[in-house]
């Protein structure tokens, strides 16, 4: 099976179906089994699988093609500056060192998702001036502070570390933060009768699975945000359950000390990372 970087991957297909995967409409050959001689036009509406469990994997498969290829190509033909390319799923982030490469980027990317039947997300699409010398370039124009952006559960902010460095720091989307509390609010309430070992033994792979994810440096506050609005959660969750004998709230802090993780860094920084991986 041959394909070019211009046209998506063909889809072949047995049957007459319906199936849900990207927005694209195309008409593909069929051979009935039954008759090698017998031909005839399938025509396959293709949608996309929002919050699908497959959804994904059908994102990574067609963007490979839509995108990966093609984004490849670009850099090597236009490119002058440094490209950096960061996609997840259908969640990508591109980085230039000269703005108009950014912005020719930009305009030549709208075009060729136009060629199947996709755009841009407008609320979600930007181009931002990010990293070593934003802060500095945007201070002599009379500008704020250089922009940030959110990806993968992250706000990604230009900021510095101790040292007075440029280092980008990382911390969990509030939004993101809020919704998952509220979930374990609603849980507990739905537990509330349940024995307090049992909670304890969920409530703690609640955190650390948080923890797992959401622990890099830097990030250390947005943890302990996270763990202390669990604590009082709990807490009220507790006190719901009698009337009589309401627990205490240096009670409660002795379960959060038994049952809940305490806030550390569980991954290192990227450079380190990237230096233990791919050494120089």
């Amino acid at each position: 099976m041959r394909h070019s970087v211009a046209e998506p991957c063909p889809l072949w297909w047995t049957v007459a179906s319906v199936i849900n995967v990207l927005p694209l409409k195309a008409e593909v050959n069929h051979w009935d089994t039954s008759s090698p001689t017998l031909q005839y036009p399938l025509k396959l509406e293709i949608t996309f699988c929002v919050r699908g469990v497959i959804s994904p994997l059908l994102a990574n498969i067609y963007l490979h093609y839509v995108f990966d290829l093609w984004v490849d190509v670009w850099r090597k033909k236009w490119a002058q500056g440094e490209v950096v390319v960061v996609r997840y799923a259908d969640d990508i982030i591109l980085g230039f060192q000269h703005q108009a490469e950014a912005d020719r980027f930009l305009e030549n990317f709208r075009e060729r998702l136009g060629k199947f039947g996709l755009e841009l997300h407008p609320d979600k699409t930007r181009r931002i001036e990010f990293g070593r010398f934003a802060e500095q370039n945007r201070k002599r124009r009379g500008e704020g502070k250089p922009e940030t952006f959110d990806f993968l559960g992250f706000r990604h902010i230009s900021g510095k570390n101790r040292l007075g460095r440029f280092a980008v720091r990382r911390k969990t989307i509030r939004k993101r933060m809020g919704a998952k509390l509220r979930d374990i609010k609603q849980q507990l309430r739905e537990r509330m009768h349940d024995p307090v070992r049992q909670t304890g033994h969920w409530l703690k792979s609640i955190v650390q699975g948080h923890f797992n994810y959401y622990a890099v440096p830097g990030n250390l506050d947005s943890l302990g945000v996270f763990r202390d609005r669990l604590i009082g959660h709990w807490w009220h969750t507790l006190r719901r359950r009698s009337q009589k004998r309401r627990i205490s709230w240096q009670r409660m802090l002795a379960l959060a000390q038994r049952w809940l993780p305490q806030p550390r860094v569980l991954h290192p920084y990227p450079a380190d990372r990237f230096a233990a991986t791919h050494p120089r």
